[in-house]
């Protein structure tokens, strides 16, 4: 009798192309903390991503609602085809270093309120993307939106992204990047799942935001590590990603304020629609094609 999966991943496929076989490759090769169940579940590619897949992995499951979820559904999705109490949630883009999985479960095994957990993630060149940051104050919020492109290292972006920490250490943190993250089942359901209502981007900083609220804590664990494409499965919809991307942050920002900050939703949506105008019109008037990059 085969014993139960101790930790599940779960893959959100859009668009991704031969990444998509690659990542599930090397969760398939991390069996540090045994062999993961694993659930690929595909928002309506027509890329052959799936086929692909199929030919390579027949024996990994495929969920396949006919349509575009966005992110959050999607992963809800996956979670729910799986039983393991500890269950990962990543993009296709990345590729999973192997022993990933032993220091993360253990760290779940010793620390009972631990609700998520986010390992190190690396851009292709081989820096360290910010994956752990802090819930920005209003005015780290607006001094990032302003001047986060120009000026990367800015007094505002350091403190959201955290910029200045040790990211060779261990840490608790406000939220880890939903490009990969491990979850506990029990705190996940503790909170509903992830909010269906962000089709993309700031579903993560929701869900580290809701946990913290029950008591659970999110921490960064730089022993696991994971290699990401950032943004491969949105470069092909760049236009509505724009739109996305600012929508979600109204969305969290409405959430989070209660009383009088209440008021400041309106100026809050004026700043983000005139800023998604800026990018859009940015994007138009590119010349040259850009990496992939997430806007946060």
């Amino acid at each position: 009798m085969t014993a139960p999966a101790r930790w599940a991943a779960v893959v959100v496929n859009f668009e991704a192309g031969p990444l998509l076989v690659e990542c599930v490759s090397s969760l398939l090769a991390d069996t540090s903390g045994g062999p993961p169940e694993i659930v690929v579940v595909d928002n309506g590619s027509s890329d052959g991503s799936v086929a692909a897949l199929r030919a390579a992995y027949p024996d990994v499951r495929v969920v396949e609602p006919g349509t575009n979820l966005g992110y959050a559904a999607a992963a809800n999705r996956g979670i729910a085809a799986t039983s393991a109490p500890i269950v990962a949630v990543g993009n296709p883009d990345l590729v999973v270093a192997p022993g990933t999985a032993a220091p993360v479960l253990a760290r779940f095994d010793a620390e009972p309120d631990l609700g998520a957990l986010g390992p190190a993630i690396d851009n292709p060149d081989g820096t360290r993307y910010p994956s752990a940051r802090a819930h920005a104050s209003d005015v780290d919020a607006v001094g990032h939106a302003l001047l986060g492109r120009l000026f990367p290292r800015n007094p505002f972006t350091r403190r959201y992204r955290e910029l200045d920490a040790d990211w060779s250490r261990a840490r608790d943190v406000d939220w880890v990047s939903g490009a990969f993250l491990f979850l506990r089942r029990r705190a996940l359901d503790s909170v509903g799942g992830w909010d269906e209502r962000y089709f993309m981007y700031m579903e993560d900083v929701d869900l580290g935001w809701r946990l913290r609220r029950l008591g659970w804590r999110v921490g960064y664990e730089p022993a696991g590590r994971a290699t990401h494409v950032q943004g491969a499965s949105t470069a092909a919809h760049p236009y509505r990603m724009i739109i996305e991307h600012h929508r979600s942050v109204f969305r969290f920002a409405e959430r989070r304020w209660h009383g009088v900050r209440r008021l400041l939703l309106f100026p809050a949506a004026a700043f983000l629609a005139l800023r998604a105008l800026v990018d859009l019109a940015a994007r138009a008037l590119r010349t040259r094609p850009e990496a992939p990059r997430v806007s946060g």
